[in-house]
């Protein structure tokens, strides 16, 4: 696996999103039903920011605002980063670890087609590693009987 279509493949591409307007309660509520960690912000069908965890900590409690009245909007992330499903699983590592994001829409177009963490980037490569250490292990063993 080397492509960000191939981890959505195996993911699935349920995305929740929430607008501008929603409060930060409605926010979290989501986000616990679901047991996720961010959401897409959506306004009129374009992603113009994204909800987490972090920015709650950050950005709702530590100022000390009322989540039942603080709305995301307010407190987004606004500078969204974003990768392409060909784009590789690698590509996404760096970008995720430079500049400190956990999650990243995925786009095809204009179109938001589904959203990866860094935990989803991560179990890929460890999966690729897997692989890849198997084969060469099966090729050792086969190729070490055969000169036997």
């Amino acid at each position: 696996m080397n492509s960000v279509r191939q981890i959505l493949q195996q993911k699935g591409g349920q995305i929740f999103t929430i607008q501008p307007a929603a409060t930060v309660y409605q926010a979290l509520e989501l986000m616990a039903n679901k047991n996720i960690g961010a959401v897409v912000v959506l306004e009129n069908n374009r992603v113009v920011g994204i909800f987490s965890e972090r920015d709650y900590a950050r950005k709702v409690v530590l100022k000390g605002k009322a989540s039942r009245t603080t709305t995301v909007g307010e407190v987004m992330t606004r500078e969204v980063l974003y990768a392409r499903p060909d784009d590789t699983i690698e590509d996404c590592m760096s970008l995720m670890t430079q500049k400190r994001h956990r999650h990243l829409p995925i786009m095809d177009g204009e179109k938001l087609i589904g959203l990866i963490s860094i935990g989803d980037v991560v179990k890929a490569i460890i999966s690729d590693r897997e692989f890849t250490i198997r084969e060469l292990e099966r090729y050792i063993t086969v190729g070490h009987t055969s000169a036997v």
